[in-house]
């Protein structure tokens, strides 16, 4: 049988803002709608994209802008669902929420990536910070009766401490194209390079990498950190750079695409996020299935994509001489380098997006066989 499914998210993957949210939410659906089923994608416009396109499969239909968006999605699903009845809609619950159980007749499932929390406070301004804390504060009592798909465990943890009834949440993990991915050793770097990979926004803390770098810079001269990815807070850490005096050892790559990162992946020794909260930290397992270990913040979500001591090494987040310490200590010790670049390898072939594109299509077929039950 074949499902007509409407998904809800703030952008598409064609979006200069996307990141792993709209990466895992892609991956998915185009798996699902290569088996025949009929994909719809709302998201908010951009200037650079047009109105509507089908990218792999997945109509895509962009209507409004970031500021408004949000506002808009009830209009538009009506909208939406008056020339197509669907059969169930996959409600993205990222930052601002779209509150959808408030008025969507069909069948729900709601996605979770990670809720902010105190982190949202790092990343905007006070009143944003407010708006969007207030927000999240409602996705208990509102979404508590759908079930939800999760990515990780740190966020189910989360969602049953917040009143989310532990029956309802479902996990699906990210994954990695185990294709795309690989291993490449001619092309790591033949000096210690150091890497980041993902947006560059306030809350992730580069600053904080930057900062242990420094440290790094006056033992190991020759080392050097490349950072890949972009975002509103670049500016920002060019200044902290120029400021260490680290203009010379320190490279800002821009954002990358698929073959670009695998590309630059394979040059690292090893990547670091220290980001306090993650969903699950997809660059993470992007990194690993190239050979690449990471060196992680104890964060939650990244607890759940790093395996330490086989995979990376944690650090109490904010503590950034504690990360000079481990890259200091990954550098100069390439026999516990290549061991954990070995078992990130092992590890990252457990996730696949077909295996994640099987299990959510599951929910969905579960959910519309408890609806008609019901019904009956």
């Amino acid at each position: 049988m074949s499902y007509r499914i409407l998904v809800i998210n703030w952008q598409d993957i064609r979006n200069p803002l996307s990141g792993g949210a709209e990466v895992h939410l892609h991956e998915i659906f185009k798996r699902v709608a290569r088996r025949g089923h009929h994909i719809t994608l709302l998201c908010c416009g951009h200037q650079e994209l047009p109105g509507e396109e089908v990218i792999d499969n997945i109509q895509v239909i962009r209507r409004g802008n970031r500021n408004i968006f949000n506002y808009l999605v009830p209009f538009l699903y009506h909208n939406l669902s008056r020339q197509t009845k669907y059969d169930v809609v996959i409600d993205d619950i990222n930052k601002i929420p779209f509150y959808s159980p408030l008025y969507v007749k069909q069948p729900l499932i709601g996605i979770v990536h990670h809720l902010f929390g105190s982190s949202i406070f790092i990343e905007s301004t006070l009143p944003v910070a407010l708006y969007v804390s207030l927000a999240e504060k409602l996705i208990p009592s509102i979404y508590r009766n759908i079930p939800l798909a999760v990515v990780s465990n740190s966020t189910k943890n989360e969602l049953i401490r917040k009143g989310i009834p532990e029956q309802n949440i479902h996990l699906i993990p990210n994954a990695v194209d185990q294709f795309a991915y690989q291993a490449i050793p001619d092309k790591k770097s033949s000096t210690p390079l150091v890497g980041y990979l993902g947006r560059v926004k306030k809350y992730k803390s580069i600053d904080h990498l930057i900062m242990a770098f420094a440290e790094v810079h006056r033992q190991i001269p020759q080392a050097k950190l490349l950072i890949v990815g972009d975002g509103d807070y670049l500016v920002d850490l060019k200044k902290l750079v120029s400021r260490l005096q680290l203009r010379q050892v320190v490279t800002f790559a821009g954002a990358a695409f698929q073959k670009q990162k695998v590309d630059f992946l394979n040059q690292m020794w090893f990547m670091v996020n220290p980001s306090p909260k993650e969903g699950w930290g997809l660059t993470v397992i992007e990194a690993n299935a190239c050979g690449v270990p990471v060196i992680a913040a104890d964060s939650p979500g990244l607890r759940d994509s790093v395996v330490a001591g086989e995979t990376g090494l944690f650090y109490s987040y904010g503590d950034y001489h504690r990360l000079a310490e481990l890259i200091i200590q990954l550098i100069e010790q390439p026999k516990l380098r290549n061991s954990l670049a070995q078992k990130s390898i092992e590890w990252a072939r457990q996730f696949n997006w077909d295996d994640s594109a099987t299990k959510m299509l599951t929910l969905i077929e579960n959910v519309l066989s408890r609806r008609k039950t019901n019904v009956q």
